[in-house]
């Protein structure tokens, strides 16, 4: 089981425990749509992939995810759309640069690239996107697109390298990144919102959970 599975499998047994119910409210899904995108995840990664000639997509790593990020987008209002997707977008730049200028040599990188490029991805993630749904579109997003990005690199040098969108350690690194942004938007409202109770200040809404204008 790779480590994406195993963070999926604990996500789920915490949904199933009770635990997560505001992340997900702010997400605008329920306990029951969560465990279903959960399942479609792992089953959708063992079927075959959907073949495009050099582009190869996982319905499980890339198409399901991809979903929800559409989703999530739809649901979001205003600025917190448009800070979503420039951060997606900046999120895969960084990925992309990072994987530039990592070592060729595995031996050389102290932490595995999956794992590290899902923990920048990560951090970017919720620096750019801050609302719950914001960190999660821009980490997914951004580590589907880096992916992307290097393929359309790669084919323009002359090279015809298959791309396998959301498959391999990419859904690892997606999974690492998304949850990982997603937690720290919601640690940071929660620090927000127990220090304005220390000062004895009502927190704002708007804060807490909209960094910006339309957020949550």
């Amino acid at each position: 089981m790779t480590v994406g599975s195993i963070l999926l499998s604990g996500a789920a047994i915490l949904l199933l425990l009770g635990a997560g119910q505001r992340v997900l409210d702010k997400m605008h899904l329920t306990d029951r749509s969560a465990l279903i995108l959960i399942a479609l995840m792992f089953v959708g990664g063992l079927l075959p992939d959907i073949d495009f000639g050099l582009v190869r997509v996982n319905i499980g790593g890339a198409l399901i995810p991809l979903a929800v990020c559409v989703y999530l987008l739809i649901k979001a209002e205003g600025y917190e759309r448009i800070r979503a997707v420039m951060g997606a977008v900046i999120t895969s730049g960084a990925l992309y640069l990072l994987g530039r200028i990592l070592p060729d040599e595995p031996e050389k990188i102290l932490i595995d690239p999956v794992y590290l490029c899902g923990l920048v991805g990560g951090l970017v993630g919720y620096a750019l996107g801050r609302s719950r749904r914001g960190a999660f579109v821009s980490g997914v997003l951004g580590v589907l697109l880096a992916d992307t990005v290097n393929a359309v690199t790669v084919w323009a040098s002359g090279i015809e390298q298959t791309l396998r969108l959301g498959g391999a350690g990419i859904f690892d690194t997606a999974v690492i990144s998304g949850l990982l942004a997603v937690l720290l938007a919601e640690l940071m409202g929660e620090v927000v919102e127990r220090m304005a109770r220390l000062r004895g200040v009502k927190p704002d809404e708007n804060r807490v959970h909209k960094p910006q204008k339309g957020g949550k």
